[in-house]
């Protein structure tokens, strides 16, 4: 194919006798063809040719003990661009697409290229690499990193609150119990990601030990939410005081002493299955207000 070349910056007289004398009609398949090309036209026909200037060949006027040795860092002569982690987890770059982890999403990474590799930096720190492809369209990391994401979702992995509930609980309660405690939960309409703060809070408050023993004890009342475990640790955590007696104005009645009443014959009987209904005769209690009796009228009065 042929390639017309574009320069960047001030031209020179070099630039323009390579341009004018290498590029035109040239053919290549790739870079390294490119590559290969230019240095046999250095050895055979720039290098051989006397400079204009100097009157002498370049291959003549070079003198490799001139060099200076590179630096210790060398100058990182990578293109570079600033770009964008859209919610596809692809940056654009070159007329191709790069894929990032998820928790760069909606960053400006730093994207640097050579001839063989694009790499994605945040700030200093490499992120990942690909080899660089001349062609167009293409998307890169797709298939690592949208796995993932897969992985992430709530179906298949717990979340980081849920794993620190767990840690913190782990040999306290029983982890099964737990789970299905926590799918209750999220089976009404409270959020659970609310809920998993709240219990993490209550953890700080109260400790691991009390939460667990409050999580089983709502569990078993069917009771799902932390606001219930929350109640339950307040009722152990500060017991009901006993109520003072009642002090009446009369100091009489204050004084009287009446007979200690159990109510469990009455629980034993409200509970017991079958309770066959009591038949024996009761004495009815007079009545304290006196029965008017109203003459029928009209007819019935004769």
């Amino acid at each position: 194919m042929h390639l017309t070349t574009f320069s960047k910056g001030k031209v020179e007289r070099a630039i323009g006798y390579a341009r004018q004398s290498f590029w035109p009609l040239r053919e290549f398949t790739d870079l390294h063809d490119v590559n290969r090309q230019v240095r046999q036209w250095l050895s055979e026909v720039a290098n051989l040719r006397p400079h204009r200037e100097t009157r002498q060949r370049p291959l003549e006027r070079f003198q490799p003990a001139a060099l200076k040795p590179l630096p210790v860092i060398p100058y990182d002569h990578r293109d570079h661009i600033e770009a964008l982690v859209h919610k596809d987890l692809r940056v654009q770059f070159d007329g191709n697409r790069y894929c990032v982890p998820h928790r760069y999403v909606g960053r400006r990474l730093i994207v640097k290229a050579d001839s063989s590799s694009v790499t994605l930096y945040d700030r200093v720190n490499e992120i990942v690499s690909y080899p660089r492809s001349w062609r167009r369209g293409q998307t890169f990391g797709a298939e690592r990193f949208e796995a993932e994401v897969a992985e992430m979702r709530p179906a298949a992995r717990k979340s980081r609150a849920q794993q620190r509930l767990f840690q913190f609980l782990d040999g306290l309660c029983s982890q099964a119990m737990l789970e299905a405690y926590l799918r209750d939960i999220a089976d009404t309409d409270r959020a659970l990601s609310r809920q998993l703060t709240e219990l993490l809070e209550l953890i700080r408050q109260y400790g691991p030990e009390a939460v667990a023993g409050a999580i089983e004890k709502a569990a078993a009342a069917r009771a799902f939410g932390a606001d219930y475990v929350a109640n339950i640790l307040r009722q152990q955590q500060s017991p009901r005081r006993p109520q003072p007696p009642l002090v009446l104005r009369d100091p009489l009645l204050n004084e009287l002493v009446t007979d200690p009443l159990s109510l469990l014959e009455y629980d034993a009987f409200i509970l017991k299955p079958g309770k066959e209904p009591d038949d024996t005769p009761r004495t009815e209690a007079e009545p304290t207000e006196p029965v008017h009796y109203e003459p029928p009228t009209g007819d019935d009065s004769d």
